[in-house]
Order: structure tokens, then C-alpha cells, then sequence
């Protein structure tokens, strides 16, 4: 079990397993933010915490960020048949990503990974 917060604790997430791998994305959105995306299944993770939701461009994702300190906690899918959330990694505590693999994905331009 791993559990990840906000800067100041307001917003609580708990997964099932460590990353063994995250996503560094350079989108426009992502860049800056500053997140590292670690990807799982909606029943994988468990929230508590009031956050706000921002929907940006293709209004595909929810971006969702603490009320209290504005940290980044998530992404989930509008859709709700996509299985797939991003939980950013940043703000897991650093020994839990240290055997992670870090990809690049160029979301500036291909969305293709660059490794």
C-alpha cells in the first residue's frame, strides 16, 4: 500500500502498489504542472479530500488539485469506460519511486514515447 498527499495533507490518496514505472510529459498542461504520472485502474486508488477540477482543452480529463494548497493530486477520465487515472507521483515520498523507470513522452508533439 502506498499513500500519497498534498503539500498539506488536505487531500489523502491510497494505491494498491508502487509505480514501477511513471511518465514525464512535456504537454503543455503537464510541463507546468511539473507532475509525474503513475498510471492505474480507478479501483486502485482510493481518495479523500475535497478537490477542485479543471478541464482543459479537449475537455477529456479532470485535472483535480487541492482546495486548501492547490497541488495537483490526479487526473481521471471523463469517460468513465477509460480504466486508466493518473496519479501524480511527485507526491509520493521519494523511496517509493526509486526503483521506478521514468519515460519521457513528448505530449508537445507525437505523443509518443521518446525511450
Amino acid at each position: 500500500m502506498v499513500e500519497s498527499s498534498c503539500h498539506c495533507g488536505a487531500v489523502r490518496l491510497q494505491i494498491d502498489e508502487a509505480p514501477t514505472e511513471v511518465t514525464d510529459c512535456n504537454c503543455s498542461i503537464c510541463r507546468r504542472y511539473g507532475t509525474l504520472w503513475a498510471y492505474y485502474a480507478p479501483r486502485q486508488v482510493r481518495r479523500a479530500g475535497a478537490t477542485d477540477i479543471y478541464l482543459c482543452h479537449d475537455k477529456m480529463l479532470e485535472f483535480h488539485r487541492c482546495t486548501v494548497c492547490g497541488c495537483v493530486t490526479h487526473w481521471s477520465a471523463i469517460d468513465p469506460s477509460l480504466e486508466r487515472m493518473g496519479v501524480n507521483a511527485r507526491l509520493m515520498e521519494p523511496q517509493v519511486l526509486a526503483g521506478a523507470k521514468v519515460r519521457r513522452l513528448d505530449g508537445a508533439d507525437t505523443w509518443k514515447y521518446l525511450d
